[in-house]
């Protein structure tokens, strides 16, 4: 009896001790891949932005950056090396999903269709509809501490563009609550000056010219086509004396470059319809390559883009140039922002999301990213560190033995003061239609600049209908040769038919 209950008693041990023993298992199948043998639990942040826009690393040896204060080259992809830094700095694992988009629009609809990210990088005009929909995260009181030194945001961003993103406000808050910028720039057009004068590339009016025809190519986006047509469109009125000397002249001026009355939009639409009868082509990224192989002479374009295609031209010793149409131009911005989907109540997330910022605005990072996609960032540095501006006097700085050379003053942009004499870089002549103008546009194309605001879904609506009537082609468009051609065709197809029916 007391053997039975021995061995009843030893059976019941060992029933508990498997029995733990599986719970232990089950539980440790249920941890995630995120937890290692250490104990280390990893943070996953989800961060999705524009294709090719930051350094992938792999530099070969002479493209080595030496400034005055520092030697700069990027050797591994950034995302990597955010990773080693994050572990480094705070002791915490972290591990970057890094995913593209390709315009605004595609960021949009892959929000609204489910995919879910943490931190994303659209335009000025996307975050401003984020913000008014409320799907952002407020940037933490604790990413402006300007006495963390690794705050290198807050406390080295240009104080031009700190301006705008305060002034700028959505439901009465500023830009600055949510968006840390990433890059900025203009738009305007990239001309070849032997087949188009600078004349002619002042004016957004170059999209119909016949003079250019099949020779022009346009952005492939509803957004940056509707704003050059209504420059050319309006362009009367907003080159007047008038217009430009009244003191209400910035507001004025976004609100004719942000037109969406229906009578303005059917104006739109009959301007890009003639504009694609002349056009080359409408692209996103295919008219740098048509520029530099000639197959375009003039190309409607964002500054960024500009400076890397007049550097890949000078590779090939083919001249381009890029100016701002007279009569106003789009200043755009891209930057990071939250949203609630992903970090909302994860601490944890979104201080890896606001570190990933300030690591890419460390100075250093800054010009790998600047030389890399050929963008302006939007951090100037600081008194303590002046690297960004080395680097754009290494960049753009003349020779010394140069003879026509320019005093260009970037001081609005580094200090906030335009003629700052600690921030002028002396310059071939030529840069001032080259990437200098093209990376840091001058006082008088950022006096002509205007946003693109975001539209409620009612007007947004009518603008897409627009851009269909446009990029599909209509019945009443196809030419009548062609007509011939399908009648044709027909015919045979059906003379085809019968000859077979009649040998069956």
């Amino acid at each position: 009896m007391m053997k039975r209950n021995v061995l009843n008693f030893r059976n019941t041990v060992l029933f508990r001790c498997l029995a733990l023993v599986l719970t232990v298992m089950t539980c440790m199948a249920c941890i995630p891949s995120q937890v290692f043998a250490a104990g280390e639990q990893t943070v996953t942040i989800r961060v999705c932005s524009w294709e090719e826009y930051i350094d992938l690393g792999d530099w070969d040896e002479e493209e080595l950056i030496e400034l005055e204060s520092d030697e700069i080259i990027g050797i591994r992809p950034m995302v990597d090396e955010f990773e080693e830094w994050y572990y480094e700095t705070y002791g915490i694992r972290v591990k970057v999903d890094y995913s593209t988009f390709g315009t605004n629009e595609d960021l949009y609809n892959m929000l609204k269709i489910g995919d879910v990210y943490d931190l994303v990088c659209p335009s000025e005009y996307m975050v401003m509809k984020l913000m008014a929909e409320e799907k952002l995260v407020p940037l933490s009181d604790a990413f402006f501490d300007e006495e963390d030194e690794n705050n290198y945001y807050s406390r080295m961003v240009s104080p031009f563009i700190k301006e705008i993103f305060d002034e700028q406000k959505i439901n009465g808050e500023s830009w600055s609550r949510y968006m840390a910028g990433y890059m900025w720039g203009i738009t305007g057009i990239l001309y070849n000056p032997e087949e188009v004068t600078r004349e002619e590339a002042s004016s957004w009016k170059i999209l119909t010219d016949p003079k250019f025809r099949r020779r022009i190519t346009l952005k492939d986006n509803v957004r940056d086509s509707y704003f050059a047509a209504l420059g050319a469109l309006k362009a009367d009125l907003l080159t007047s004396e008038e217009f430009r000397n009244d003191p209400e002249y910035p507001r004025r001026l976004e609100e004719e470059m942000n037109d969406i009355s229906p009578e303005t939009i059917a104006e739109v639409e009959e301007f890009l319809k003639e504009a694609k009868d002349n056009a080359y082509s409408f692209e996103t990224e295919s008219g740098k390559a048509d520029m530099i192989t000639g197959k375009a002479v003039a190309n409607l374009q964002w500054s960024g883009d500009g400076v890397y295609t007049i550097d890949q031209a000078e590779e090939e010793d083919f001249e381009l140039e890029f100016t701002v149409p007279e009569e106003a131009t789009n200043i755009y911005f891209d930057g990071w922002v939250m949203l609630k989907s992903g970090v909302e109540g994860h601490s944890d997330r979104q201080h890896a999301c606001e570190a990933f910022i300030n690591y890419i605005s460390r100075p250093d990072n800054v010009i790998r990213n600047m030389y890399y996609v050929g963008y302006t960032s939007v951090i100037a540095g600081n008194e303590e560190d002046t690297r960004i501006f080395e680097y754009a006097d290494w960049s753009f700085g003349a020779e010394e033995d140069e003879e026509d050379t320019i005093d260009y003053n970037v001081g609005y942009f580094f200090s906030g003061d335009e003629e700052d004499e600690d921030y002028v870089i002396t310059a071939s002549s030529e840069q001032l239609y080259k990437q200098l103008f093209s990376q840091y546009p001058d006082a008088g194309a950022l006096a002509r600049s205007s946003i693109m605001v975001c539209f409620d879904d009612a007007a947004n609506e009518r603008i897409n209908q627009m851009w269909i009537n446009i990029r599909c082609m209509s019945i009443e468009d196809v030419p009548p040769g062609i007509w011939a051609v399908i009648l044709i065709a027909a015919a045979a197809c059906i003379l085809l038919l019968i000859r077979r029916r009649i040998r069956s």
